[in-house]
């Protein structure tokens, strides 16, 4: 179709209806798009917090872990230390029913 046949409007073609109703789908179409990329970018923008508060926890269990190793090995130290304590104060009391 050349161009002088698109703008005579005494060319057959495509009707005003026909046109209104392709404009309608187009910018149906547009609108759709727009909210198809404003659904990903709040999908994209929900990933990148999860994935955030992700690292953060992570960070957290791993202190959690590191705190629990120096807790396992106080308590370790203690548990040693209440035995010799445990095993002096024993000793101290055979003696004692030896001076008796």
């Amino acid at each position: 179709m050349s161009t002088a046949a698109a703008t005579d409007p005494a060319v057959p073609g495509i009707s005003a209806d026909e046109f209104q109703a392709l404009e309608q789908k187009v910018l149906r179409t547009v609108e759709l798009i727009k909210a198809e990329r404003e659904a990903r970018e709040m999908e994209k923008q929900a990933r990148l917090a999860a994935e955030a508060e992700l690292a953060a926890l992570r960070a957290q269990m791993q202190a959690q872990d590191s705190r629990s190793g120096v807790v396992e090995a106080e308590l370790s130290t203690l548990r040693q230390e209440r035995d010799a304590v445990r095993k002096r104060v024993e000793k101290m009391l055979l003696q004692l029913d030896e001076l008796a």
